[in-house]
């Protein structure tokens, strides 16, 4: 099982994340809401949220689609019990795995995850991931990936840090401690192109595209034919 912890990652209190990733990254609350749009697109009886966090992508999930089950997978204890407390009045239509979102899973007609597949360390280990969400979706179901994505190239992967940097700080983090945060961060989190990420989803098999993106914060859709 992974040892990833939020806590200690994001150095911040597990019930003061929801607030945080607000400042931290920018359109979240229309990156969460077009994920979920995506998924409910495609009538899911089961889907799977992986690396759910505190819930909010599966909330979201199950506004929008209501006969649905969603089963959140996360590594961090404290995550879950943050998502179990959000979504307790829908106990019935939810499920918490506390295991690592590699290897197999289970078969469902949607996979969503929302700024968790990003701890993916390399290109091979994700498209090794993308085939297990291959495998588990139904035919015609979607994968929903809401996460960061910044240029490979250096001039232009420097110019998105300093927009996201600019975000930072007119959420009232200083400039300083903005860049701190980045530095910080890399320790765990490794950011692929966008044309990166459609490249190991096509390899896996899946038909992708980009819906969204406003820099870095970026939404991908993938079917499986």
């Amino acid at each position: 099982m992974s040892s990833h912890s939020v806590r200690r990652h994001l150095r911040l209190e597990i019930d003061s994340y929801d607030d945080a990733i607000r400042r931290f990254l920018p359109g979240y609350e229309r990156m969460i809401a077009l994920a979920a749009d995506a998924a409910a697109g495609a009538r899911p009886r089961h889907a799977l949220d992986l690396g759910a966090g505190t819930g909010a992508l599966a909330a979201a999930v199950l506004e929008r689609c209501g006969d649905c089950t969603v089963s959140l997978i996360d590594a961090d204890p404290e995550m879950l019990d943050q998502a179990r407390e959000r979504l307790a009045a829908r106990a019935d239509r939810t499920r918490f795995v506390e295991r690592s979102f590699y290897g197999p899973l289970p078969e469902c007609d949607a996979v969503v995850a929302s700024l968790a597949l990003h701890h993916v360390p390399t290109l091979e280990r994700k498209r090794d991931l993308y085939r297990a969400v291959r495998d588990a979706l139904r035919p015609g179901g979607v994968f929903v990936n809401a996460d960061v994505t910044l240029p490979s190239e250096p001039a232009a992967r420097q110019a998105d840090y300093e927009a996201w940097a600019a975000h930072l700080v007119a959420s009232g983090i200083p400039e300083d401690r903005a860049w701190r945060h980045f530095e910080e961060w890399s320790d765990e989190d490794v950011y692929f192109s966008l044309e990166e990420e459609m490249e190991a989803l096509r390899d896996a098999g899946l038909a992708a595209e980009c819906l969204w993106r406003s820099t870095p914060s970026t939404v991908v859709t993938a079917v499986r034919p």
